[in-house]
């Protein structure tokens, strides 16, 4: 049986019993953890090389070289928590249950928010090419619940005798459309931390989001998850932007291009970790290691040990 076999197999066994109930108020975190003297991301498992945000992805993610695994949810309409990028399904490499193609003038139809997740399942990812990255394997899959991905990657890790992996989880929201493509932040809590697996992850779950609003909640309600600010603002300097979210999060995540020795300066002086997304040649994650940042989010973590991670 093929690692990737196993590791599906493990996961469909695993006992519920490492989960810990969730509550409105905060809780300690389980379990802890060396952390990783430095972050090697997989960006959406290993986007590069498999379909995006499925489990074959983190998988093959751990297996070429990445530390933590980063991925996105959404909430569905019956309330699940869902992996997935985008809001709705992407045409560009999901299809219909049949096969057929998605028409894109009809992709609201499919929003997370507005179809319960025995239907989206049915979804296929992974067969269709998909132009952008056209090393990826093909393999059928679909848009796993967050805890089937968690316990996927647990067993996976704890069957091949690795490290616990870091999970870097995005969530995906926005003031302009909540209640059209998520609930509010507060309802968007509720429903996140809910799912049973977070809780023993400890200090291997990190929690990251562009909306500041999401992680404001987190922080009031769960002061023991480390939390990190997503950007790709080069208008709002860095400081305004931490004074603006009203606590200093554990991480500071900007797009790469934007990552200067200044900015490094700014967060270390305030014990804050920076790791930028999303770098894809060895030649600059080099460059970007050498200036001093904690971590590189990558599509292709295949490539940190030809960087030298």
């Amino acid at each position: 049986m093929k690692p990737l076999q196993k590791a599906m197999l493990a996961a469909g066994i695993l006992l519920a019993a490492t989960g810990m109930n969730a509550c409105k108020s905060a809780k300690q975190m389980t379990a802890q953890q060396q952390l990783p003297a430095f972050y090697k991301v997989g960006h959406r498992g290993t986007r590069g090389l498999m379909a995006e945000n499925t489990i074959p992805s983190m998988i093959k993610a751990i297996e070429t070289g990445a530390n933590t695994i980063e991925f996105d949810v959404h909430i569905t309409k019956d309330g699940q928590v869902v992996v997935y990028h985008d809001a709705s399904f992407n045409p560009a490499y999901t299809t219909m249950p049949d096969g057929s193609e998605i028409p894109p003038a009809s992709r609201a139809d499919y929003t997370f928010y507005k179809m319960d997740y025995s239907r989206i399942r049915e979804f296929v990812i992974g067969q269709k090419a998909y132009p952008e990255f056209p090393q990826q394997q093909p393999v059928k899959s679909y848009a796993p619940l967050l805890s089937e991905m968690i316990d996927a990657v647990e067993a996976y890790t704890k069957t091949h005798h690795l490290p616990g992996v870091i999970y870097l989880l995005e969530i995906k929201s926005s003031a302009k459309t909540d209640g059209t493509e998520q609930p509010a932040p507060e309802e968007y809590i509720d429903k996140l931390m809910a799912v049973k697996q977070l809780q023993p992850l400890g200090n291997r779950l990190i929690i990251q989001s562009f909306d500041a609003r999401p992680l404001q909640v987190l922080h009031r309600r769960y002061p023991k998850i480390a939390l990190g600010f997503l950007t790709y603002d080069k208008e709002v300097k860095p400081a305004q932007q931490l004074e603006q979210l009203g606590f200093t999060p554990q991480f500071y995540n900007p797009f790469y291009q934007f990552t200067t020795p200044e900015l490094l300066s700014l967060c270390h002086s305030r014990n804050i970790q920076v790791v930028p997304w999303t770098v894809q040649e060895v030649a600059e994650m080099k460059k970007l290691k050498e200036m001093g940042v904690d971590g590189i989010i990558s599509d292709y973590p295949v490539r940190f040990a030809e960087a030298g991670f």
